[in-house]
């Protein structure tokens, strides 16, 4: 499977491309702005190719059998620029996907997404942003998944999770997250869902069939 993603010079991003490039099912294609991030996404087994999420970045998804979006401004980002990515790029590259045809697409979103009044209000602007994302995705008629992962660290990956709605606040390390995407595109059962993932007991792909 030719898999695009975008947001591949992320911290997630970066996991992911290692995962699907150093595996055997999948071709690992990764969207840069920049490119000076080349070398980087080609050390890591991915195939980089050039584009902007807030330009026309047909070329690059022309072709793909899936699209990851996991790029984002961040939470702690001004409402303008959250809007630019989180939003407007991540509704781009759905309507993309629909107009080439490309049926697949995992979506990296945030808890709280599902009521962002009710998040902290310095990051409520983010939250908005992802949560209408994520609700024209479920709208597009594509084949979706959309993840939505508690407090992101750096810790090493466990390859154990929980996965499911209403899991409550947590954390989870960026690794298992990337994990947990490569794993999704394999698994048609977690097409059609919102899985938020916390660390936890149970390992990855289980705790995807059990949420599925």
């Amino acid at each position: 499977m030719d898999v695009l993603v975008i947001g591949a010079n992320g911290q997630i991003g970066r996991l992911l491309v290692e995962i699907l490039g150093n595996g055997e099912r999948h071709i690992a294609h990764a969207m840069v702005r920049d490119p000076a991030q080349m070398p980087e996404i080609r050390k890591r087994g991915g195939r980089p190719s050039l584009g902007d999420l807030e330009e026309n970045f047909e070329d690059v998804v022309r072709g793909m059998d899936a699209l990851v979006f996991t790029a984002g401004s961040g939470a702690h980002t001004g409402p303008e620029k959250t809007i630019d990515v989180d939003q407007n790029g991540a509704i781009r590259a759905v309507d993309t996907c629909v107009a080439l045809e490309v049926p697949r697409f995992v979506m990296v979103s945030s808890m709280g997404a599902d009521d962002p009044e009710s998040g902290p209000e310095n990051i409520r602007h983010y939250l908005r942003a992802k949560h209408v994302a994520d609700e024209h995705l479920r709208a597009s008629g594509l084949q979706y998944t959309i993840l939505r992962p508690g407090r992101l660290t750096d810790e090493p990956g466990t390859g154990r999770i929980r996965a499911g709605a209403g899991l409550g606040y947590g954390e989870i390390p960026r690794a298992d997250v990337a994990e947990a995407i490569a794993l999704c595109l394999d698994m048609p059962e977690t097409q059609g869902r919102i899985i938020e993932l916390l660390s936890g007991d149970t390992p990855i792909r289980k705790a995807l069939a059990q949420e599925a």
